[in-house]
């Protein structure tokens, strides 16, 4: 009969996580397929008029309503170089959205025959997108197709963090003079604060926050601690979870808990002085992608978990922590998918995109 009953859940396109994670919080949780009609979908966001947004890395943006796809997709919106891991990625609107209407997006962007991680704002009327403006470029541009990153998130001063990949270049990342493997802060219309940990220094490009960065592709702020939280991608192993902080160097790729793809020793070095350490890092790589705090009450047990979609593993991942100290995980709808990004949206509940033969828009609903 148990074998009968799974069967028929994963039929219906609904899977119960009834398992018992290390903080003893049980998961009791469903989670329901709203729409599996997209390609490489990578970020969310939902609009004061309940629209939900949601980027695909292709370039396009799918416009969803009382969680069902309208059919519509915005028109106007910047080209991208959909190619490797390049393409359209998050989506983020500003502190002040009901005031100004801007609304952010991280694209790799085409210079030439090269692209670079970027950053558009714009405004809408109805699906059109209008009044677009480039307020960031990691420069220099370069032909690599991968390790673009990429995130945003606002801090309660509404400065705009944006995390970029170091697109293959390696020791340069421990460099000050190009915008790669590194998290930059900005004002919200592209200009550098000059309270910057780098503004002034010869050479150094004055946008950035923190350097050492392999490829972060989720970042989050947290507000109620003025917290910002980073996952990156390791190499072979070594995938890290990081507390971002001024001026820090996060050590990409003088130190690493992975080693190179064919196996050998990438560096000697787990630990160095004056480096950053991960809070957390997993060997084997779970492909951290997508990050959320839960804020919401609806999920007993999870306010202030960090919830991480993995790739690798394909799993969602909830994540508690004691202050800064990671205490436990909790490895939720293993096998579902590649989940590429998990949110929770203004009512409260938590939405997740997987990627794979098809892209999928998964609802989290709690137990009654």
């Amino acid at each position: 009969m148990k074998r009968i009953f799974l069967l028929l859940t994963l039929l219906s396109g609904f899977v119960f996580s009834a398992c018992q994670a290390q903080d003893g919080v049980k998961s009791e949780v469903t989670l329901e397929k709203l729409y599996d009609g997209l390609k490489n979908p990578w970020g969310m966001v939902w609009l004061f008029d309940g629209r939900l947004l949601v980027t695909d890395r292709s370039g396009e943006i799918f416009v969803f309503k009382n969680d069902k796809f309208t059919g519509e997709k915005l028109v106007g919106v910047p080209a991208v170089v959909a190619k490797g891991q390049g393409g359209l990625m998050d989506i983020k609107l500003h502190p002040d959205y009901k005031k100004n209407g801007w609304i952010y997006i991280t694209f790799s962007k085409p210079v030439g025959d090269l692209a670079t991680t970027a950053v558009v704002r714009f405004k809408l009327k109805g699906n059109q997108v209008i009044e677009k403006q480039d307020i960031f470029e990691a420069k220099p541009a370069i032909k690599a197709d991968f390790h673009f990153g990429s995130r945003l998130v606002f801090d309660k001063d509404k400065y705009l963090f944006v995390g970029v990949g170091e697109r293959g270049t390696q020791p340069k990342v421990q460099l000050l003079d190009n915008g790669h493997g590194k998290v930059h802060r900005i004002f919200d219309d592209g200009k550098v604060p000059t309270d910057n940990p780098f503004v002034g220094q010869e050479g150094a490009h004055g946008s950035i926050w923190t350097y050492g960065h392999r490829n972060p592709q989720g970042m989050v702020y947290d507000a109620a601690t003025n917290r910002i939280w980073s996952v990156e991608h390791g190499p072979k192993g070594g995938d890290e979870l990081n507390l971002i902080e001024k001026g820090k160097n996060y050590g990409w790729p003088k130190t690493s808990y992975g080693i190179n793809y064919d196996g050998t020793v990438l560096t000697p070095n787990k630990e160095l002085e004056g480096i950053e350490n991960p809070k957390h890092y997993w060997v084997p790589s779970i492909g951290p992608c997508g990050m959320t705090i839960v804020t919401s009450n609806k999920y007993p047990g999870w306010k202030g978990n960090l919830l991480v979609g993995a790739l690798a593993f394909s799993h969602l991942n909830r994540i508690t922590l004691d202050g800064t100290t990671y205490k436990s995980e909790d490895r939720m709808f293993q096998g579902k998918g590649r989940f590429r990004y998990v949110a929770e949206s203004p009512d409260g509940y938590i939405y997740a995109l997987t990627e794979g033969a098809t892209g999928t828009l998964y609802k989290l609903i709690p137990a009654k």
